[in-house]
């Protein structure tokens, strides 16, 4: 044993490191870093492997849906906690046989985790022991690799921010200096900023983790960037690899806020380009969703897409510009106060009507309730009012005036 450690920590390569820690074991190993990307894996026989290990080695990284599980099930929190080998049970839903992991660290810093699948037999004491010797040493080097891809990331940074700050003049320099740094950069790509409100930083480094963890398990390219409580996500692909960006940006997000339960973090999505020249104009577009959102409420956004807002991009403009005319929509006055009064929901109703093109049923399946129900209360609506919904125009105005009364009341 001590042999065969003194062996271990004469090696540099994490591939063979893997190679002998399975040929003495005799179990299926993988090594990743702490961001859960495949480093390295080794068994006799590819069928070892369980359905979950298959599709980490197949795309080099835990799918969105088993780290979700790991979070779930509290795994990623023992990680984070537990600095000795421990056991994972098994979890059928997604194809995890039980296995034993250790965090590599150095410096009390965790680099990766070493996995260990338990197939025939559990790991005895000794050897136990001896991956927890192994994971120091494993940690170390992954602590060496790590300052080498940090001086890469800073370069990039750097190459980045350049864009943003309008120092490339044509798309050719641009990609001049990307050959040139041997940077790779997509043929398409989407934004997508993060933020948290000024006075939460404990949430917003809660919201980093998070992007953080599940960004780097989508299956594209991805650049992540980070400013005072703004977190910047470039997805991309390269033509001879398309891929559906907003969807796999909805996704992102999705998974993210689904770790929240307070409204004190907020995201938007830009358009998707071809060239990433186009960089700073995708930002802004998702910083205008953003600010949007605060404007209005994210729960009365249509979407987190700047390309699917609509009329909701001109809200704040129109706001102050009904503000300094002194606009009132008295029609919209009264239904609120016959709500208040009466306990109805009369703007709800008539906001729904709108948004359904003035369709009966489709807004009474919105709304829940009888096609019958639905028409009694657009009588209300048109005794207490002059909303007659004959006009085109007029109807595109009352629905702005409704999501303007709704921001007014915040």
């Amino acid at each position: 044993m001590d042999q065969l450690l003194e062996k271990v920590r004469s090696l540099m390569d994490i591939n063979e490191i893997t190679d002998i820690m399975s040929a003495y074991l005799k179990m299926p190993i993988v090594i990743e870093d702490d961001q859960f990307s495949l480093l390295a894996y080794s068994s006799f026989y590819i069928d070892d492997f369980d359905e979950a290990n298959k599709q980490t080695i197949f795309t080099k990284r835990w799918p969105l849906s088993i780290l979700e599980k790991f979070i779930d099930k509290g795994i990623v929190d023992k990680l984070k906690t537990i600095p000795t080998p421990f056991r994972v049970a098994p979890l059928a839903e997604i194809g995890l046989n039980q296995r034993i992991v250790v965090s590599a660290k150095y410096n009390e810093q965790i680099l990766g985790y070493i996995w260990v699948q338990e197939t025939e037999r559990q790991l005895i004491e000794t050897e136990i022991d001896f991956l927890q010797a192994v994971s120091s040493h494993v940690g170390q080097l992954l602590y060496q690799q790590k300052q080498l891809q940090l001086k890469k990331k800073r370069e990039k940074s750097n190459f980045y921010k350049k864009i943003m700050d309008d120092i490339f003049q044509t798309e050719a320099q641009l990609k001049w200096e990307a050959a040139n740094m041997n940077i790779s950069i997509p043929d398409a790509f989407v934004t997508i900023v993060f933020t948290a409100e000024p006075t939460s930083e404990e949430v917003f480094d809660e919201l980093l983790e998070k992007v953080k963890f599940f960004a780097h398990s989508l299956p594209i390219h991805v650049e992540l960037f980070i400013d005072p409580l703004k977190i910047t996500v470039i997805i991309g692909y390269k033509h001879s690899s398309p891929q559906n960006l907003l969807a796999c940006a909805t996704e992102l997000t999705s998974t993210v806020f689904n770790q929240f339960s307070h409204q004190q973090v907020y995201h938007g999505i830009s358009r998707e380009y071809s060239t990433i020249f186009l960089l700073k104009k995708s930002c802004q577009e998702a910083l205008e969703v953003i600010k949007i959102a605060k404007f209005i409420g994210p729960a009365n956004l249509p979407s987190f897409e700047y390309g699917k807002l609509g009329l909701f991009r001109y809200l704040e403009s129109i706001f102050h510009y009904q503000k300094r005319m002194k606009d009132v929509n008295e029609d919209l006055l009264k239904l609120k106060q016959k709500d208040n009064e009466s306990q109805t929901c009369l703007l709800q109703t008539l906001e729904v009507f709108l948004s359904q093109n003035c369709r009966l049923k489709p807004t009474a399946e919105k709304l829940f309730i009888h096609t019958n129900t639905l028409k009694y209360r657009l009588n209300q609506i048109s005794e207490l009012t002059s909303i007659s919904f004959d006009s085109f125009h007029a109807n595109c105005q009352l629905y702005i005036d409704l999501q303007l009364l709704k921001a007014d009341s915040r």
